[in-house]
């Protein structure tokens, strides 16, 4: 669906006239433009997008138009997405580990930083002259809703010897992590940050960025993010790890970017016994409830469009496939008078609800509407 098919109607309005038996996924142009320039307003450097989170090419397209030109791929799938949308884009290539075949088309496709968080990887990229390097550290560091150092990551000794063979080898060495994902707290980036400039003391070298990563938190339920106070708490640190020799800052969020601009809109196929079955769940837009419960960013409307004001209950939510593992962790507090033929309307549900979503059992896929 293009941006050209947009409905100037809200989601409630929406699906109480169409009553989709379908999810809906619901994408607010003008809230993505409102976060992207949060970041490039607040955030001390260079802000790029990983196109992850949501790799909607009009999602990307709408970021490109808000004024971003750099962005965080994973893939050379994704970098023929970003491409499509905005030929001059940066590309940064910060999966640590590719294979040949990977690394010759992200050549092709003009990638500008590359990470590493391994010898066998830096010796696979070959000749490096003039080319950034990033080396990824991992820490023990808490704050997030889970770790990314379980898979990848070097420790700080590994990432010392990688900065230096970098810079032997006639590359641009920088540094980068990622505190992990849905992360409040500023002292972890300010962990990180101090660590990366004990290490590049030790290796004798300047730095030439640091990428403080993703992880920026999106709000799901009451608690609201301050990111102005991670922008801020990384630019203290920086500033008294590195002193008058700071390296640039470059971040990349993903969920923190694009999810407050999507809604969910899911419908209740049946209810009894104390569970619900929706017509979506963990193989769909459902899918990272996993990992971290939707807290409370639920509403329940019934047929006619009102807010079911029953006292909330604990409920076990079922999708729609025929496997019994399709279950969201719970219980779940829904209200007590829902039925079946409602409609759960679910906010900042723009990243990865359909970026992870399958399609098993012929489930799993959303309707997308511009709003």
């Amino acid at each position: 669906m293009s941006l050209q098919e947009q409905i100037t109607a809200d989601p409630l309005n929406w699906v109480m006239t169409h009553r989709p038996d379908d999810p809906v996924l619901f994408l607010s142009e003008a809230q993505l433009r409102r976060d992207a320039q949060r970041f490039q307003a607040g955030f001390p450097g260079e802000v790029t997008y990983a196109v992850k989170a949501n790799p909607l090419p009009d999602v990307v397209g709408v970021l490109v138009r808000a004024g971003l030109r750099a962005f965080d791929v994973a893939s050379v799938a994704e970098m023929a997405l970003v491409r499509g949308q905005c030929r001059e884009a940066r590309l940064h290539y910060h999966n640590p580990v590719r294979s040949i075949a990977e690394i010759a088309q992200a050549r092709r496709y003009g990638v500008v930083s590359w990470s590493v968080d391994r010898m066998s990887e830096l010796d696979k990229l070959g000749d490096i002259q003039g080319v950034e390097i990033a080396v990824r550290l991992k820490l023990p560091v808490a704050g997030a809703a889970y770790d990314f150092g379980g898979k990848f990551g070097a420790d700080p000794a590994l990432a010392q010897q990688l900065l230096q063979v970098v810079a032997q080898r006639g590359g641009i060495p920088s540094m980068t992590f990622h505190p992990g994902t849905q992360c409040h707290d500023p002292e972890a980036w300010a962990r990180y940050v101090a660590a990366c400039a004990q290490i590049a003391g030790r290796a004798g070298l300047r730095l030439h960025r640091l990428n403080v990563g993703g992880g920026f938190a999106a709000q799901r339920g009451a608690r609201c993010p301050d990111l102005e106070a991670v922008f801020q708490r990384i630019g203290a640190e920086l500033r008294h790890g590195f002193g008058t020799d700071a390296p640039g800052l470059v971040c990349e969020p993903g969920r923190a970017m694009v999810a407050e601009s999507g809604t969910l809109a899911l419908r209740v196929k049946g209810v009894g016994e104390g569970a619900v079955f929706l017509n979506d769940g963990l193989y769909g837009g459902l899918a990272e409830w996993r990992d971290m419960p939707a807290g409370g960013r639920v509403s329940v409307f019934d047929r006619a469009g009102q807010l079911r004001q029953g006292a909330l209950q604990p409920w076990v939510v079922f999708g729609p496939t025929c496997d019994s593992l399709d279950q969201v962790p719970g219980p779940v507090p829904l209200p007590s008078d829902l039925a079946e033929g409602d409609y759960l309307l679910i906010s900042a549900m723009g990243a990865y609800s359909t970026a992870i979503a399958t399609g098993f059992n012929g489930y799993g896929s959303a309707q997308i509407t511009w709003i």
